[in-house]
């Protein structure tokens, strides 16, 4: 039904975008890929994933068709629903998730939160023959590029969105830190990613 929306960037967290178009503003669930290709722009066009239920209509919004496509791979498996996907998606890039699903790592994989090593090989067992087809962009454009931010604003906007994406404080607390203990310079994207892969 939706392809995809166009337009300002008016509010953007590493968990969601609220994108204005046509005078309205559309929030979308957004993946830490996602996030990392869009910030620090004024406009961008995201692809759009449109959920209907019963009790709510959710908007998922990619940087890439590729991201699209793989979420939508991804909820096609019995038991992963838009967060688990959404939550695959900002744990590993497009091209690792790949990798990850070709080399059949049901270890790796289960380390995403929400994900047990039943589903996740569930996942790679669906999928392992479905991954062509999927014209993979180069990884985020502003993946690895520090922004020169503080660590304390790293620190608390990482904190932030791993509260959204439903982790306790002080687990992600502990972990946040740590990593930027060891990469002080590592942009907030980066440190969110890394957070998840050890929460």
């Amino acid at each position: 039904m939706y392809e995809y929306i166009s337009g300002r960037v008016a509010e953007l967290t590493p968990a969601y975008a609220v994108i204005e178009a046509g005078g309205v503003g559309y929030y979308l669930n957004i993946s830490l890929q996602t996030f990392a290709a869009v910030e620090g722009r004024a406009e961008a066009r995201l692809f759009v994933h449109f959920v209907v239920r019963e009790d709510a209509q959710v908007f998922y919004g990619f940087a890439t068709a590729a991201e699209r496509e793989l979420f939508r791979r991804l909820i096609s498996v019995s038991g992963v629903g838009g967060g688990t996907a959404r939550m695959v998606l900002s744990t590993f890039s497009p091209s690792e998730l790949a990798n990850i699903i070709s080399s059949e790592n049901a270890v790796l994989l289960k380390n995403v939160k929400g994900l047990g090593l039943k589903t996740a090989e569930k996942i790679i067992v669906e999928l392992r023959d479905k991954m062509t087809g999927i014209a993979f962009d180069a990884d985020s454009p502003t993946a690895g590029q520090g922004k020169g931010a503080p660590d304390e604003a790293v620190l608390r906007e990482a904190l932030a969105a791993l509260a959204m994406l439903g982790f306790s404080r002080p687990a992600s607390d502990k972990v946040v830190r740590a990593v930027l203990k060891d990469s002080p310079a590592l942009p907030v994207e980066d440190v969110i990613r890394q957070s998840l892969k050890k929460l």
